[in-house]
């Protein structure tokens, strides 16, 4: 697993779905000052690293959750990667949506899911873990079991972890955190000092105050 790991850092990094600034940081949707920003959804445009990503994220599937009877998508990034997932697998397919379709018949889950089901569930990026487990709930609420989590990519925040606990899944993902540093100091992409920076904020960081 540690290849695949730095594998898809590798990808991530090159066609910038993973994006580092130390020195100019992002500003979270949370309000979180952040030295790095995803956006795994760039995948999507490149054949190859599509490919690599539901061909592995299958394997994931077969390996751990290989009793699953369907495939959930986490809306929106995810949506993708899930029924690409679920095509490979040849299983069926729904999606979750963050919040209930505000018309006809107000959905929350998009498709057919029959009580009773065991569902593995797909997610593209994990930081605290709390709309990925939202999915989780909603997926509960309708009369299933989920047997795990699958994501692309996880920045592995202590708080994640123990959200994941708390809720009873198993998430396994194929890169993180620490690959991707890894990769990006080996590439000349980061340095060393700004390897410790990026050490420090995710340690903590909804408190995290860049250096001016």
């Amino acid at each position: 697993m540690k290849k695949v790991a730095r594998l898809l850092a590798e990808k991530l990094l090159r066609i910038s779905a993973i994006k580092l600034q130390p020195a100019n940081p992002f500003t979270w949707a949370s309000g979180w000052n952040s030295p790095i920003y995803t956006d795994n959804r760039r995948t999507l445009s490149y054949p190859d690293i599509r490919s690599f990503i539901k061909i592995e994220l299958s394997r994931l599937v077969m390996e751990n959750f290989g009793d699953a009877q369907a495939v959930a998508g986490v809306a929106t990034g995810a949506i993708a990667q899930g029924a690409l997932v679920a095509d490979e697998l040849e299983l069926p397919y729904v999606y979750v949506r963050s919040t209930p379709k505000d018309h006809g018949l107000e959905n929350l889950i998009e498709g057919d899911l029959r009580p009773g089901t065991k569902v593995v569930v797909v997610e593209d990026l994990v930081s605290t873990g709390k709309s990925s487990l939202k999915a989780v709930e909603a997926i509960r609420a309708a009369g299933c079991e989920v047997v795990g989590m699958i994501a692309l990519f996880t920045y592995g925040f202590p708080e994640a972890e123990r959200n994941f606990a708390d809720a009873g899944v198993e998430l396994l993902t194929l890169s993180d955190y620490n690959a991707m540093l890894e990769v990006a100091l080996e590439t000349k992409y980061i340095n060393e000092s700004e390897v410790e920076t990026l050490k420090v904020w995710r340690m903590d960081p909804a408190n995290w105050i860049p250096e001016r």
